[in-house]
């Protein structure tokens, strides 16, 4: 149950660069509103992926039965390329390094 989720299609690290060298490294935070640790978790994916260049996006576990079945226990839940990277508290740090900065 809290193991690491593996995405399907996988970025492969060869493909995580742009021709220009910058990352495009896809950060997805799983939360839900009126959580503060979802609250938490966005303050430092934001700060860290307007640092990195990498982008963001958010997915509500309330409206995805899919999601909820797989994270409900584990949210926040944060993904790094469709993989596990996190949950409960973000580690800005280690953010980093994961997202090569």
């Amino acid at each position: 149950m809290f193991g690491r989720a593996k995405k399907k299609d996988a970025v492969s690290p060869e493909d995580a660069v742009s021709p220009k060298g910058a990352a495009s490294r896809v950060v997805t935070l799983i939360g839900k509103p009126g959580c503060h640790l979802c609250d938490d978790a966005r303050a430092v994916i934001e700060a860290v992926c307007a640092e990195t260049g990498a982008s963001w996006e958010e997915k509500d576990i309330t409206r995805d039965e899919e999601l909820h079945r797989a994270y409900w226990e584990q949210i926040p839940v944060v993904l790094v390329d469709g993989e596990q990277h996190t949950f409960w508290r973000v580690d800005a740090g280690r953010l980093r390094r994961e997202l090569g900065a």
